[in-house]
């Protein structure tokens, strides 16, 4: 047999030389596959000499001979498992095996004596090298050209790929992440990544500029060679973009920080080198300069694009001829009295602006009405376009003319509860399809009269721009939101930027409409938002409590107000614990891990799936994490595990969990399962957009970087009914004073004033009179 022995492998190696004779499972996406392989030779300690073998396996041929490193693994149900990290198949390694093995049926057309002057040209190693060298079937005497190429892509379609992956592995990367990396590249791999191994960073997830660094030094690339220069600016740019928000950077900034990246541990690189390169990759299309600022080319366009679209839907002709102010205050009449409500000066003020204007804003606090304008808005524009709110009214080819809209699936059936309305999500709306895109944009518009967006604070520079200029022509468009929310998880501050320009017509609500029973929570929340530590914090209200603990006992008070919470009725599904991080003693993991045993504790009854270090139930409250379009299911949504599919309760063999959403239920198999995470506590950031009867918020020293203003509000108007916060009150007073809020880099308001300004009156805030004795109003959120 031909050396095995390559790169990694060594002869202390623990190894398996075996014949795989049947595939159990094989995932076609990442080639994870489980099979059974006859043991011909190994150094492991095996009892039998079969074995179900594990690993990433993009080809694999039954019946022929291979050698896979790896190790034993026990798998609780299967037994003794071989976990493959690499594997090459075996040939062999005599002239005469070698030629039996080309003129065999797997290469047509080559015949016997072809083979025999094949192998009496190019010697035993003849495969190795026409997968190298290709050309070195020229020196094959009467080898026609047609048949030198196909043999040449069979060689590379059986063993090309292995020497592909193993070469890889050679690198460093595992059998998952090398078959990532061979989908992306194809044959072409190996080349690719030799001439610019940089180029992973951009192409490949789950590969960092340093991992690609380190391969660039072993690979011998000179450390001020331009496509590390190239490489570590567009890193730097991603990573600002999505782990702060920023749109670009400042030339000075990016400059400070590419030298600060690439000059360890020794300087290498000066300044001069990265204003050559920067001006080399403007030329090249990859990074755009202006004002002094670099941005990613996507994010270039997408802030041009929603100057562009905000220009564009301001200058339509305003609809307020359509209607007079008899007209609109008889309809709105008409409206108070059937809902048996009555506006105030300002939610009539912003209602009828949005019917007035072809876009507008709408913002305020919690408590202060929002959810009654956008409901008075519909309906008061169905009733003077003589239009039906009803879907039924409407036949299959006509559009219905509303369209509700949020970022998250649970902020848009919030608004539909509220209205009373068909409510999606924005990429629901815009149709998308993941990798492949959205359906609608410029040139497929979507079909509508009238737009509201909710929840505006959480959209971020890209989603926004893709939304505004999928709109069709004379289409209205009411943007909602609160501005002292937590601003978009993705690049930019889309709504604090449209405000900041003052160029749109805009309604700023601020009176509060106290709850029912007299809530203390809206009245805590403005209380933060002005900066403000109310005397009665840690003092007992009808709808909060404040728990004074340690951060080593958090934990412990959170599981007993939750279980207080139980034993008074409330499901596990109602109560939820905020939490601003991940990791530590009081973080969301380690939260997580206590509830699931205290609100769906283990049983030999209930069925369990283990994925990575966690471990799932029946029963156990799940968070989505990625977009799923095909199923209806977006990041931030919360369900509930309803099934745990077993293997052998299936024909396909195939094990999988099954979530509902709100009736909408999802199947998983187990390599999806990193879309979900347990959510008996979630972060304040996946909390945006929803609201829950019963919120728990831990607050700590221990969360110091996070403990923010803006933070704390955001989690304190997420209760709808009761607040229990835990923990120590100074930290939460630090939070509250510490207003800093990080600044993003972001001229979107000042190009929407460059643009706009002369075009667009501002309407100026309407302060809300005090209701008298005879008004009626359910004007909170």
């Amino acid at each position: 047999m031909v050396e095995v022995v390559e790169g990694r492998q060594t002869d202390e190696d623990n190894y398996i030389k075996g014949t795989p004779y049947r595939v159990i499972f094989k995932n076609d996406d990442n080639a994870y596959t489980v099979m059974r392989v006859k043991v011909e030779e190994t150094n492991e300690d095996l009892d039998d000499k079969d074995i179900a073998v594990i690993g990433h396996f993009p080809v694999i041929h039954m019946h022929e001979s291979y050698h896979f490193t790896g190790t034993i693994q026990v798998h609780p149900r299967y037994g003794k498992q071989y976990e493959v990290q690499y594997y090459k198949k075996l040939l062999p390694e005599s002239e005469e095996g070698m030629i039996q093995y080309l003129s065999g049926d797997l290469f047509p057309g080559i015949g016997q004596k072809t083979a025999e002057s094949i192998i009496h040209t190019l010697g035993e190693n003849a495969v190795s090298k026409i997968i190298d060298s290709p050309e070195c079937l020229n020196d094959v005497p009467k080898l026609p050209d047609d048949k030198a190429k196909q043999l040449y892509n069979t060689l590379m379609e059986h063993q090309g790929l292995e020497r592909i992956m193993l070469t890889l592995s050679k690198y460093g990367f595992g059998p998952q992440l090398s078959m990532k990396i061979y989908q992306t590249y194809g044959n072409e791999t190996v080349e690719i990544i030799n001439d610019n191994p940089y180029c992973l960073v951009h192409d490949v997830d789950g590969i960092g500029f340093q991992r690609s660094d380190e391969l660039a030094q072993s690979l011998g690339m000179d450390r001020d060679h331009p496509n590390r220069i190239h490489a570590a600016m567009i890193y730097l740019l991603t990573e600002e973009a999505m782990n702060n928000g920023h749109v670009f950077l400042p030339i000075d900034d990016i400059i400070e920080a590419t030298l600060k990246l690439l000059n360890q541990p020794t300087p290498i690189i000066n300044e001069g080198q990265v204003m050559q390169e920067i001006d080399v990759l403007e030329e090249e299309g990859k990074l755009v300069i202006e004002d002094e600022h670099i941005y990613l080319p996507s994010l270039y366009f997408a802030e041009k694009g929603v100057v562009t679209s905000i220009s564009h839907l301001a200058e339509e002709p305003s609809p307020q001829a359509e209607f007079s102010e008899t007209e609109f205050l008889e309809a709105l009449g008409s409206l108070e009295e059937r809902l048996d409500i009555q506006y105030a000066p300002s939610q009539r003020k912003a209602i009828q602006t949005a019917l007035a204007s072809p876009v507008m804003l709408l913002t305020g606090g919690p408590g202060t009405g929002k959810t009654t304008v956008i409901k008075g808005m519909v309906e008061v524009y169905a009733e003077l376009n003589g239009l039906s709110l009803n879907l039924k009214d409407y036949k299959d080819d006509e559009d219905y003319p509303f369209i509700l809209i949020a970022p998250t699936g649970r902020a848009a059936k919030r608004m539909g509860e509220s209205t009373g309305l068909p409510a999606v999500t924005i990429h629901r709306l815009l149709g998308w399809k993941g990798e492949a895109g959205f359906d609608h944009d410029d040139e497929n518009p979507i079909a509508g009269r009238l737009l509201i967006i909710d929840e505006m604070s959480m959209v971020d520079l890209w989603l926004t721009n893709q939304l505004f200029k999928s709109l069709p022509d004379n289409i209205q468009v009411v943007i909602v939101g609160d501005e002292d929310q937590l601003p978009s998880v993705g690049p930019g501050q889309v709504l604090k930027d449209f405000l900041d320009a003052e160029v749109i017509p805009t309604v700023r609500l601020t009176d509060i409409y106290r709850q029912e029973d007299g809530s203390s929570i809206i009245e805590l929340a403005h209380h933060i938002k002005d900066g403000l530590i109310p005397e009665t914090l840690t003092q007992p209200q009808i709808d909060r409590r404040f728990f004074k603990c340690r951060q080593r006992d958090i934990i412990d008070a959170i599981c007993q107000v939750c279980e207080n919470a139980v034993s008074k009725g409330y499901a596990p599904r109602d109560i939820q614990v905020l939490a601003p991080i991940y990791k530590g003693n009081a973080g969301i993991d380690a939260i997580n891990q206590a509830l699931q045993d205290l609100f769906n504790p283990d049983s030999d009854d209930k069925k369990t799936i283990t994925y990575g270090d966690k471990v799932y139930r029946v029963g156990d409250k799940v968070l989505q994490l990625m977009n799923e379009p095909e199923s209806n299911v977006f990041n931030g949504d919360i369900g509930e595990i309803v099934a745990i599919i077993k293997a052998k309760e299936t024909k396909d063999k195939i094990e999988r969990v099954v979530v509902s959403f709100d009736g909408n239920e999802v199947s998983y198999v187990k390599k999806d399962l990193n879309q979900l995470t347990l959510a008996y506590c979630c972060s304040i950031h996946k909390s945006q957009g929803s609201e829950f009867p019963i919120v728990v918020l831990p607050i700590v020293k221990g969360y110091h970087r996070m403990l923010k203003r803006n933070i704390i509000y955001t989690a304190v108007t997420r209760s709808r009914s009761y607040l229990i916060i835990c923990g120590d009150s100074s930290a939460f007073e630090q939070a509250i004073n510490r207003s800093d809020v990080d600044r993003r880099h972001t001229v979107l308001a000042d190009k929407l004033v460059e643009r706009l300004q002369e075009e667009t009156t501002h309407i100026e805030d309407v302060a809300e009179p005090e209701l008298t004795s005879g008004q009626k109003t359910d004007g909170y959120d």
